[in-house]
């Protein structure tokens, strides 16, 4: 008897499985929070160099601004730069302190850097890391930088918790990234220099990579197959609540320390919560810890309303199901690149989920430009992910999946691209390109749990999923640093993001069609290229996240 027909005589599916969701749905409304937070907590106002106060008698703040601060080829008045002595304006007294016109330099104005820092707008936010270290100018690869260093702590965790989960528990290590996510953003929220924000910002991604690695194996290993659909696609939801309460509480709370006290601080009720999650019985069978599995069991049966004899749950019974749980060999990422079919899935699939994660997070990051404030633009992005969601479902039913993954994909590099050819004064139109490129992104990155896990064989599936996701959060820590390439061209992050999204979708193209065809059991299985066979059509298409 294997685990999961042992998982089937007490409840694959029921009260105790629903309660384990919604025990573990914090971790997932609190990581899109933390993880799109730079939207708020590293917000450039606008800003321009701090200048020396009018005199008394002058009224006119625009002619100050003008008399002190160059224009820039669009027009708009320098945020980096103040002329070295002020300038004369047309119908006015105003010039430099202890100048004359016959003063004035001759020829083209010079022009300093702000010496004297700057002066920001805090009409939309009262406080932002930028405008407290003046990450700004000459600085702002420092405020990108933030989030590249946040998304490659989360790629170090990540590894580290799939590791140490392994070894020493799914339970025991979620409560290490609990107290560990607490302790780290309570120290963000009172960095007193840039450098300690930087440093426990990186460790806070390491932090909250073990509710990534944890929280869907914890939930999946007490589920049955028929219901991890259902399951998943209501765990889903629960990312997008998240991102649509941060829009909320971003307009509730315009000052960085505070926000990032707000996010953090859920975790304290979170480690409690853990009281009545469960340890994963697979786990422990796998570790020899037969009693521990037993008593989980019983919980379970009992909870779900499943009478269960002694012989079914004997000690006897769980001894051979845990010595079957141990002689499965631990695949490697090698095992992925040994054979030509399973090695060309891979390279593939590795490409789309970094063209996935890196444009998803480079158009979530970037919401300036847009018709709309910064709050509601965050709540339409959210919002338009439910949507998303339906569209894939209806579209792997009927399209497939490879022309779901590459029409998505080209979906996002279509609305980047059209946003290029937008000017600047069409809002209106950007703003709704922008949300189309949202809902997009979003629908590629539901799409690429599903199908990736229907290419990878059982026994390779979860290393499979684990050496996408690594690969994609390299992604997701790059996107915010292509958005300084700005600076070459205004276009340029978007052409970026763009450009890799159609990338991935023609790299989807090249990867095998999985819709109505048997899940692989064994890398034999990859190779054979099994022709499709009957599928229940009732089975949802975003089944099996993992196995």
């Amino acid at each position: 008897m294997g685990f999961e027909e042992l998982l089937e005589k007490v409840g694959g599916f029921g009260p105790f499985q629903l309660r384990n969701v919604a025990l573990l749905a914090l971790p997932r409304v609190l990581l899109p929070m933390h993880f799109l937070l730079p939207i708020f907590l590293a917000a450039v106002p606008a800003h321009h160099c701090a200048l020396p106060g009018a005199p008394d008698n002058f009224s006119n703040q625009d002619a100050w601004l003008e008399a002190h601060l160059p224009r820039e080829p669009d027009g708009r008045l320098s945020a980096c730069l103040r002329f070295t002595h002020p300038q004369a304006l047309p119908n006015s007294t105003l010039w430099g302190e202890g100048q004359d016109p016959g003063e004035q330099p001759e020829g083209e104005p010079s022009t300093v850097s702000c010496p004297q820092g700057w002066e920001y707008n805090h009409s939309e936010f009262s406080s932002t890391i930028a405008t407290e270290w003046d990450l700004v100018c000459e600085q702002k690869g420092l405020n990108k930088a933030t989030s590249t260093f946040f998304f490659a702590g989360v790629l170090v965790g990540a590894v580290a918790y799939g590791y140490l989960s392994d070894r020493f528990g799914r339970r025991r290590l979620l409560l290490v990234a609990y107290v560990s996510s607490l302790v780290l953003g309570l120290a963000s929220a009172a960095s007193v220099s840039y450098l300690m924000f930087a440093i426990t910002r990186t460790l806070t991604g390491m932090a909250l990579a073990g509710f990534t690695i944890i929280v869907m194996p914890l939930e999946l290993e007490w589920l049955d197959v028929r219901h991890r659909t259902v399951a998943g696609v209501l765990s889903s939801t629960f990312w997008t609540g998240g991102v649509m309460l941060l829009g909320l509480i971003g307009y509730l709370i315009r000052d960085w320390r505070w926000l990032l006290l707000t996010v953090t601080l859920p975790c304290a009720p979170g480690i409690l919560t853990l009281w009545w999650v469960p340890e994963s019985a697979r786990w422990l069978l796998t570790q020899g810890r037969v009693e521990e599995a037993h008593r989980y069991l019983l919980h379970c049966a009992r909870l779900n309303g499943r009478p269960v004899g002694e012989d079914s749950l004997s000690r006897e019974a769980l001894n051979k199901v845990a010595a079957a749980e141990r002689t499965v060999r631990r695949p490697s990422y090698l095992d992925l690149f040994r054979t030509p079919r399973l090695r060309h899935i891979s390279l593939c699939c590795m490409v789309v989920w970094f063209g996935v994660n890196f444009s998803y997070y480079g158009v979530s990051l970037d919401v300036s430009g847009l018709g709309l404030n910064v709050y509601l633009t965050q709540l339409v992005f959210g919002a338009v992910e439910l949507p998303s969601k339906l569209l894939v479902y209806l579209s792997v039913r009927h399209a497939g999946r490879r022309l779901t993954m590459a029409g998505t994909l080209l979906g996002s590099a279509l609305a980047l691209g059209f946003r290029i050819l937008v000017s600047p004064e069409m809002k209106s139109w950007s703003t709704a390109l922008a949300v189309m490129g949202k809902g997009f992104s979003e629908a590629a990155f539901t799409t690429a749990y599903l199908f990736t896990s229907e290419l990878y064989p059982t026994v390779l599936r979860q290393t499979g999923m684990g050496l996408t996701a690594l690969v994609g959060r390299l992604g997701g820590s790059l996107a915010p640093l292509a958005a300084l390439l700005d600076g070459v061209w205004l276009s340029l992050p978007k052409l970026a993001y763009g450009g890799i999204a159609l990338l991935a979708a023609c790299t989807a193209l090249l990867l095998p069609e999985t819709k109505q065809a048997q899940l692989p059991e064994t890398i034999q299985d990859v190779e054979r290229k099994s022709a499709p066979s009957s599928l229940q059509e009732e089975e949802m298409p975003m089944k099996q996240v993992q196995d």
